[in-house]
């Protein structure tokens, strides 16, 4: 009952903005079609409502329709939960461990990150979601997650639907020749008629709406996989990534240590009590948590200071040879560059030729980095960062100050 109060009772009207972004608008079209017509196929010409079996279906889609928008909009409007403005650690001494966020003047807490999207320190950050215009964090990970596996599972249900009310209202209307098929839509399915007969206009409806459900259970299911993945490794998609990343600096500078994530408890299930319990609120206050014996609480901050001063020595310099226009998917950039646009909201940045772009970490196709706005490398200056092309840019011959290429053309080991 409390976290249906904090779904109503929102922290102020602002919040109801976030309704106002293509995400939120496709995700609650997608599930406004693909529930409306299971509903409308199955009450008008596949399972009539004075049928038990049809009575339980209609049932079952009204419940997949509420648990999929109460989730949906728990995710959205409880929102990830944010470190505290001015936040500091409860031992000062601490505070060498963490990083700190001029925005929010503020220390980062442990597994936090700063969100540029919502402008605060968000408390266990995994990803800033499009679809729910807000970041997936400590407070909504759960809710999110289930919205992930229960629109697969209503969308197989309402494709289920929609293939039946196709196959049982055409079966009747099919008429082959030695050369031709036939479709006559006028035929009756149904004795009596349905109220409203099966059109042309309902064909195209229910077969609109069952492209709209088989796409939304690849995708969607894909992400589902892939949350619960790293929650039965009590990780976020960027721990891992930072896990990735100190593998790789003690395998390039080979070092004689070993990285151990320190918020694995070493059960599946105990990783899956950390996101999901009984009362609905994750465990933990967002600003310290449980580790694993042998480690320590600031374990894997330490490693992400390690890992900053690391990228600033190996970052690669590269010339523009060729202008960007800052196009998501550029068409004028070649076929591959254009299908493999980084899936993400962070800026793209426009380039100029001549222009000088320091590069941080990149796909093959891709790079990101700062664009320097000044001659000068000097730590602090002013940058417009976000992804170009790599085809855009080519690597300074002579760099001094880098010595490592990044992600997507690193040194053979």
């Amino acid at each position: 009952m409390g976290t249906f109060c904090s779904v109503i009772k929102f922290e102020n009207l602002q919040e109801l903005k976030r309704l106002c972004h293509w995400g939120p608008i496709i995700a609650l079209s997608v599930i406004a079609i693909c529930s409306t017509m299971a509903m409308i196929d199955s009450v008008l010409w596949y399972w009539p409502l004075h049928t038990t079996g049809g009575s339980v279906n209609f049932i079952m889609l009204i419940n997949w329709t509420v648990m999929i928008l109460y989730n949906y909009f728990n995710a959205m409007f409880v929102g990830p939960g944010f470190v505290p403005l001015g936040w500091k650690p409860e031992h000062s001494q601490d505070s060498m461990y963490l990083q700190y966020c001029k925005v929010c003047q503020a220390y980062k807490a442990p597994r936090s990150h700063h969100c540029r999207k919502c402008n605060r320190c968000v408390m266990k950050m995994d990803h800033h979601c499009p679809w729910i215009n807000n970041c997936c964090g400590y407070q909504n990970h759960a809710s999110f997650t289930l919205f992930l596996l229960l629109a697969p599972l209503g969308c197989i249900h309402a494709a289920f639907i929609f293939v039946m009310t196709m196959y049982t209202q055409l079966y009747n209307r099919l008429s082959f020749g030695w050369n031709t098929v036939k479709i006559d839509m006028s035929a009756a399915r149904r004795d009596p008629l349905p109220v409203i007969p099966f059109g042309l206009a309902a064909f195209a409806a229910t077969l609109f709406a069952l492209g709209l459900a088989l796409g939304t259970t690849i995708a969607v299911g894909m992400l589902f996989f892939i949350q619960m993945k790293i929650i039965l490794r009590n990780k976020t998609s960027i721990e891992s990534w930072i896990e990735e990343k100190a593998k790789d600096r003690i395998q390039y500078y080979q070092l004689d240590e070993v990285f151990v994530f320190p918020y694995d408890m070493g059960s599946r299930w105990k990783n899956f009590k950390q996101v999901f319990t009984w009362s609905g609120a994750p465990e933990g206050d967002g600003l310290e948590w449980p580790i694993r014996e042998g480690c320590h609480q600031y374990s894997l901050t330490i490693e992400q200071l390690k890992q900053k001063a690391d990228k600033r020595v190996r970052s690669v310099r590269y010339k523009v040879i060729e202008d960007y226009s800052g196009a998501c998917c550029p068409l004028n950039k070649g076929i591959k560059t254009f299908f493999t646009s980084p899936c993400t909201e962070e800026p793209r940045i426009r380039l100029r030729k001549g222009e000088f772009i320091l590069a941080t970490r990149g796909l093959r196709y891709w790079l990101y980095g700062d664009k320097i706005l000044d001659d000068s490398f000097i730590e602090g200056v002013s940058r417009i960062r976000g992804w170009f092309p790599r085809n855009c840019v080519e690597k300074c011959p002579c760099d001094t100050e880098t010595d490592q290429a990044p992600e997507g053309e690193k040194k053979t080991r």
